[in-house]
């Protein structure tokens, strides 16, 4: 596959994630994929886990709200409210879980650098504690997320093939 890219995960603080990869696509196209939602609904989740309903008000202040179904049919559902837009830069908004998974909030941002037609996506989580940060590492995280990736690298390779 021509966006085999690999997953890195670090730990920089006791309430932080930070997520990294190279996407084989422009950065207005990886920014396109994170915000629109009939892109969400072709990559979003892990391998088996499909979005099934998926609102975005791309807007600051305006609320995002994604309903996940897994292979044996359990649903989660997330949402959060939109704090930075930066187009095709940087994108800023809080996550929390339907079902509580872990207590409060957490704060997602993703930075998107474009060198040579290559797209960084760096994503720093802050968590509102070592333990829901803890909880969410070992759910795999980086399984779930690196899956996700994958199916993104396809659909950006889709859509860069024409």
């Amino acid at each position: 596959m021509k966006n085999a890219g690999t997953l890195r995960m670090t730990t920089p603080t006791d309430t932080a994630i930070v997520l990294t990869r190279v996407f084989d696509a422009p950065r207005h196209l990886v920014f396109d994929a994170w915000t629109k939602p009939e892109l969400l609904m072709r990559w979003y989740g892990a391998r088996g886990w499909i979005l099934v309903g998926c609102e975005v008000d791309l807007r600051i202040g305006g609320c995002w709200r994604f309903v996940s179904r897994g292979p044996d049919g359990t649903q989660m559902a997330q949402g959060g409210v939109y704090r930075e837009i930066v187009p095709s830069d940087r994108l800023v908004y809080t996550e929390s879980f339907d079902e509580q998974s872990y207590p409060g909030e957490s704060l997602i941002t993703h930075v998107f650098v474009e060198q040579r037609g290559k797209t960084t996506t760096t994503s720093t989580l802050v968590y509102p504690s070592p333990e829901a940060r803890d909880i969410v590492i070992n759910y795999p995280m980086k399984r779930g997320v690196g899956e996700g990736y994958d199916r993104l690298a396809v659909l950006l390779a889709e859509m860069t093939s024409h």
